[in-house]
């Protein structure tokens, strides 16, 4: 290990991956501290899912460097693996083994020790609220249940760093809840958490920085109150209007008043109105007014992580795009690729 890399879990110089003529991470630069919840937030295709295999070592980088856990991503892919835990996006569990046998299955993979993955196994299972369906099939548990086995899994190997990718998609209140709060007694142990996620609520809940990423670079990189102050400074705010009447020449010049840093639609009728002034709330309703439309009400709000996220990287839909593969190893239309995100 070296000793550059002592004070921090993780150390990330000039990341650079490109598939092609496509360059999916560019040159992205930060570090993580022991224990610390880092959460990567970014729209499709930015590049999140990209950097979190680099630094699994399931893709080699194009450039720069990076050291996981005080060891190099590419001289050392075999250390770092050793000393980190994945939850990937999609489940990693075999349908036809019980969950005891999928843990068996992992930890012989890993070379554990029978012993040690047998009382390992145990423990996790008990802390998930698995033990007493420990012998039945993975394939006959919810998407909930199998992701608390997932997430087992990933800590048989005592790892000093979790890797999750969206841990609570698609899971019930419950089930989501405890794995928010299991994170964050990872932390509390000293684990350091990378958290991948749409959630702005959990990443707001979560982490104690947050980067945001957006066409392969990292436009932000701060704790969430401060990134919160990028658009506000304490001297703007957040204005909520329920409208009629609202049009593209309207939404064009309310979007070059001076003072507002954005528009977003969050339904049909309404419209949130970012600005880092004071007094645009009566040229609002001026220009809003003499163009035919009507405001039936106003909140103020406090700015919040998604206004913070729209204002970064804008308010279009992204569309995720598969990856380009190396010349001459390109799969047709029925291939299978994979996604940069």
């Amino acid at each position: 290990m070296t000793s550059e890399a002592q004070e921090f879990e993780m150390r990330v110089e000039a990341l650079t991956k490109r598939f092609g003529d496509l360059e999916a991470v560019k040159g992205i630069s930060f570090e993580v501290p022991r224990g610390e919840i880092f959460g990567f937030l970014g729209p499709n295709g930015a590049g999140k899912s990209t950097t979190i295999k680099m630094l699994c070592t399931l893709l080699k980088p194009s450039g720069g460097r990076a050291l996981v856990a005080g060891y190099d991503i590419v001289d050392e892919a075999s250390q770092v693996r050793r000393n980190i835990g994945l939850v990937a996006e999609k489940i990693i569990l075999y349908d036809r083994l019980t969950a005891e046998e999928n843990l068996y299955f992992y930890g012989r993979m890993n070379h554990l020790p029978e012993a040690e993955i047998k009382a390992r196994s145990a423990f996790w299972l008990d802390r998930m609220g698995m033990t007493q369906w420990k012998d039945k099939l993975a394939g006959t548990f919810s998407t909930g249940m199998k992701q608390r086995v997932n997430i087992a899994r990933a800590l048989l190997t005592s790892p000093r760093i979790m890797f999750l990718d969206e841990p609570t998609l698609g899971l019930d209140p419950q089930t989501t809840r405890a794995i928010r709060q299991f994170i964050k007694e990872l932390a509390e142990q000293g684990v350091t958490v990378i958290l991948t996620t749409h959630q702005m609520v959990e990443a707001e809940m979560l982490c104690d920085r947050i980067s945001i990423m957006d066409h392969g670079s990292i436009v932000a990189l701060d704790t969430e109150a401060n990134l919160k102050n990028l658009i506000s400074d304490g001297k703007g705010a957040v204005l909520d209007l329920a409208l009629e009447g609202l049009t593209d020449g309207m939404r064009q010049d309310l979007g070059a008043l001076r003072g507002v840093m954005g528009l977003a639609e969050p339904e049909a009728g309404r419209l949130r109105i970012t600005t880092n002034r004071p007094g645009v709330l009566s040229e609002v309703m001026r220009l809003v007014e003499g163009a035919g439309g009507t405001i039936s009400s106003v909140n103020t709000l406090e700015a919040n992580l998604e206004d913070v996220f729209l204002h970064l990287t804008g308010n279009e839909m992204r569309v995720e795009f598969a990856q380009s593969a190396p010349s001459g190893h390109r799969r047709g239309a029925a291939g299978r690729t994979s996604r940069v995100r």
